[in-house]
């Protein structure tokens, strides 16, 4: 049993990886560096703009690197000079070669949003909304060269609520993610964590996606729509076409009647929502954003603009 701090190299971007870095600094053991993504321009400004990673890592005073190539030897041997026992990841956006992958004395660990062997890829929590998954969560992985395919050291698993969007769900499992990576850490450090190999056969993947990949056919059946839109939001949101123009869809609601209309009619629109005729049964969309515009409720949009029963929206 390991008593003294380890020595960790944090990689990791997003929100997603800023929960886990934090997590991590408030922690026993101590992060010596954290890599992230370069910085990006965003914005109609295009400003360049730190990843929160890196906002969490100056503000913690630990040195910040953000290569623009991962498969070099400078980086590969800047690295080694933090002498790192482990290497702990969490949404870095590159996959790591195996002349990193070996640096730490303990190999790397990650951390997946989801239950794995299920959902291996860039975008699991997406999917696991999208297809309406009644158990999700996160496992900690001793990463190797794959995607996603090394032994399990620990998974957490909780419920989505019924309205679960992936942006809430994100937040659910970046907390749950760093409460089970603390765990473990510790139980690698005790040796009570035992490696468990996947059962590959049960892999599934989850591709990321295009801004394409959120276009609505009405014809399908209204839950599979309300996936769709709940697992695409806050991106890259599903969206459909009203007068030529892109409508972006948030907050359905499945509304179990069949309609007469044609899939993709307006049946009624109201305070309450557009009610829209779909393959089976219909849907209740309680905000949009049209395009160029910011997203609101429909109450709100209809206040200013009409929108009546019998238009049809592709």
């Amino acid at each position: 049993m390991s008593t003294q701090p380890l020595r960790i190299i944090f990689m990791g971007t997003p929100d997603f990886a800023a929960a886990t870095l934090q997590a991590l600094i408030d922690g026993p053991d101590e992060v010596v560096a954290v890599v992230t993504q370069p910085d990006r321009a965003k914005g109609r400004g295009k400003k360049l703009s730190p990843p929160p990673t890196k906002v969490i890592a100056e503000n913690s005073d630990i040195p910040v690197l953000q290569p623009i190539k991962i498969k070099t030897e400078e980086f590969r041997n800047g690295l080694l000079t933090y002498q790192p026992d482990l290497f702990v990841v969490a949404a870095y956006g590159r996959i790591l070669p195996e002349s990193i992958l070996n640096i730490a004395t303990m190999g790397c660990i990650n951390v997946h949003g989801s239950l794995l062997p299920k959902y291996r890829g860039a975008a699991p929590i997406q999917w696991s909304i999208i297809n309406r998954d009644e158990e999700v969560g996160v496992t900690i992985i001793q990463m190797n060269a794959g995607m996603d395919t090394g032994d399990i050291l620990l998974k957490s698993a909780i419920k989505p609520s019924v309205n679960e969007t992936s942006g809430s769900l994100f937040v659910k499992l970046a907390e749950l993610g760093s409460k089970t990576l603390l765990k473990a850490i510790k139980g690698l450090k005790e040796g009570t964590v035992i490696p468990t190999p996947q059962n590959h056969d049960q892999a599934t993947s989850a591709p990321m996606f295009t801004k394409d990949d959120g276009c609505i056919n009405w014809k399908k059946d209204a839950d599979e729509i309300e996936g769709l839109i709940r697992g695409l939001d806050p991106w890259p949101t599903a969206f459909c076409f009203l007068e030529g123009k892109r409508l972006r869809l948030f907050s359905p609601d499945i509304v179990h009647k069949d309609a007469e209309e044609e899939p993709g009619t307006v049946m009624q629109a109201d305070k309450r929502g557009i009610l829209v005729a779909c393959g089976t049964n219909c849907l209740r969309i309680r905000e949009i954003q049209p395009e160029g515009k910011k997203r609101m409720t429909v109450e709100a949009y209809l206040c200013g603009c009409e929108l009546a029963p019998g238009t049809e929206l592709f």
